[in-house]
């Protein structure tokens, strides 16, 4: 029987603290990811090779989802949200270790995600702006719209776990019954499908991350093409 998603297995304990499963399996997540990084990135060439290549298009690709989302820059928000795809990525992905639960098939998991995404809004919305500009946003269109402005920033992030959750889980679980009443074989198909969800739910998760900030920092000021514009102007009068 599939245990209930808000229930975690102890796999050892240190002393009188009991270590959950689902720690174990993101903490080597992290350290793959971490040791994959440092690998792939050491000795970086001109000439790329395959496993470079393969980096170099992920990080452009991000760059430029980025951008289009921002309209800004995307130096500064390429650390979190490269992150957050390839951490949700590989967790959704755990699924094919025998054995291993996805950590985003726990509530826990998704919603720590869902609360770094939603410091980070904060965060970068006081950069941008300042303290009183950011909160200056919960106003607009007009004043009127601050209690509903602050229930969304509270339910987006809600929703951003629960889309996660669900869409992990229940593939998970989708799995688990056909494996138990069809054999081994029958399921890869499921398997299959679970990869691609997974993989599109990473996706969609980064995005989102990116439209809340994007919604937080708001609009980029075109300091130099305005200043480009005034030259001709001036020039000419």
């Amino acid at each position: 029987m599939t245990d209930s998603p808000l229930s975690s297995q102890i796999a050892f304990s240190v002393g009188q603290v009991p270590v959950a499963t689902l720690v174990v399996v993101t903490w080597g997540i992290m350290l793959v990811l971490a040791l994959a990084g440092f690998i792939l990135t050491r000795r970086l060439k001109l000439d790329a090779g395959p496993a470079q290549t393969v980096l170099e298009l992920i990080v452009t690709t991000l760059d430029a989802q980025i951008e289009a989302t921002l309209q800004r820059d995307p130096a500064p928000y390429r650390k979190l949200i490269g992150t957050l795809f390839l951490f949700i990525l590989a967790a959704n992905w755990a699924s094919l270790v025998p054995g291993v639960e996805p950590p985003t098939a726990h509530l826990e998991t998704d919603a720590a995600l869902a609360f770094v995404v939603f410091v980070a809004t904060i965060y970068y919305g006081v950069r941008s702006n300042g303290a009183l500009g950011y909160l200056k946003t919960f106003a607009e269109p007009s004043w009127v719209m601050i209690p509903l402005n602050l229930v969304e920033q509270i339910t987006r992030t809600f929703s951003l776990m629960v889309r996660l959750f669900g869409n992990v889980m229940s593939g998970v679980f989708v799995i688990g019954i056909v494996l138990s009443l069809a054999g081994l074989l029958v399921p890869i198909p499921l398997m299959a499908l679970d990869l691609l969800t997974g993989a599109v739910q990473a996706y969609i998760f980064a995005v989102l991350s990116t439209v809340f900030i994007a919604s937080a920092v708001g609009d980029a000021k075109p300091k130099a093409a305005s200043s480009a514009g005034a030259a001709p102007a001036q020039k000419g009068s």
